[in-house]
């Protein structure tokens, strides 16, 4: 329990210094300021791994699956790619969100960093009964192995996102039934009094809308790392870990996501492998966790490559054009 409390505390500073130190004054984040934050996240979670490591080789946590050290560390970096992978497709819903509500930049940190604390909360909820029900309900594997391939299934030969519209969502249209909403905004207000009554402000629904989200892309993500462990420690911060990077990958990645579109196979086929790996017993197949980490980093590098050499093509083929 000490463990839990000092690594929910160190979040909550890392938040506060945030928001009260480094970004105190809205401002635009430049791709530049957001790599840097990006490589700073990433570099913190392998880091994690280490203290991952050192927890259960010394026994300061309780390790109800009886894992090694080192698995558990594999566990977590395993874990953390997952959730950072798919948060891709989150990222692109996020800009589509503040293009509706024309959110302006300079307050878009400020609604992501409200949308990752409740985040924070409900993943914490979503991975406590998660756990259970995988403890405590033998089958319960085989029906999130079966969802995770649906949701793969639905990612390859269906294209919702692109038809996403915040604004003839339910949740924008039960919002405005709860609390009059006003167009206009006023700096990093939420709410805004107009002729004597509270109105929510762009930032408050885009905020709403973001955190309903997020509830539904966690139904794929928590059962994806389900997949690779039960240990609820491991779970819960590796999925904290991806979240917190999530913010400033959103500003580093928000105008290049077209520039991986080969990316969603990466994640189809992410997805696809923890769903098989959840429904084939372990009595058959015993899958090493090494096999797991390499198949889900040679994925996403895969993706990667290919989408970039895709574009290097149509930009040398676009001159060539231009060039006759």
């Amino acid at each position: 329990m000490t463990v839990w409390i000092l690594f929910i505390s160190l979040i909550l500073v890392f938040l506060a210094l945030d928001l009260g130190v480094f970004n105190k004054t809205p401002h635009i984040i430049s791709s530049k300021e957001a790599g840097k934050w990006t490589a700073i996240w990433v570099f913190l979670s392998f880091a994690f791994s280490g203290v991952i490591y050192l927890l259960y080789q010394n026994e300061l946590i309780s390790n109800p699956t009886k894992i090694k050290p080192a698995v558990a560390s594999i566990k977590f970096i395993t874990g953390y790619l997952i959730e950072l992978s798919l948060s891709v497709d989150n990222i692109f819903i996020i800009a589509v969100i503040f293009a509706s509500f024309k959110i302006p930049q300079k307050y878009q940190h400020r609604v992501l960093f409200w949308g990752i604390l409740g985040a924070i909360v409900f993943r914490g909820l979503m991975i406590f009964f998660g756990v259970i029900l995988i403890n405590k309900v033998s089958w319960m594997t085989y029906v999130f192995g079966a969802f995770l391939l649906f949701t793969a299934a639905k990612m390859l030969f269906t294209k919702e996102d692109a038809d996403f519209h915040p604004k003839d969502s339910f949740v924008y249209k039960i919002l405005g039934k709860i609390i009059p909403i006003t167009a206009h905004s006023h700096k990093e207000h939420f709410f805004l009094k107009e002729n004597g009554k509270n109105h929510a402000t762009p930032l408050f629904v885009a905020l709403i809308v973001i955190e309903v989200m997020d509830m539904l892309f966690a139904l794929d993500s928590v059962p994806a790392i389900l997949a690779i462990t039960s240990d609820p420690f491991i779970v819960f911060s590796s999925n904290i870990f991806a979240i917190l990077g999530l913010r400033s990958m959103y500003f580093f990645l928000a105008n290049m996501l077209a520039k991986f579109s080969y990316l969603e196979y990466s994640l189809i086929a992410i997805l696809t492998f923890v769903g098989l790996k959840m429904l084939i017993p372990h009595e058959w197949i015993e899958i090493p966790e090494w096999v797991s980490l390499a198949f889900i980093a040679l994925s996403l590098l895969i993706g990667i490559v290919v989408s970039l050499q895709k574009n290097k093509n149509v930009e040398e083929h676009k001159s060539a054009r231009d060039e006759e």
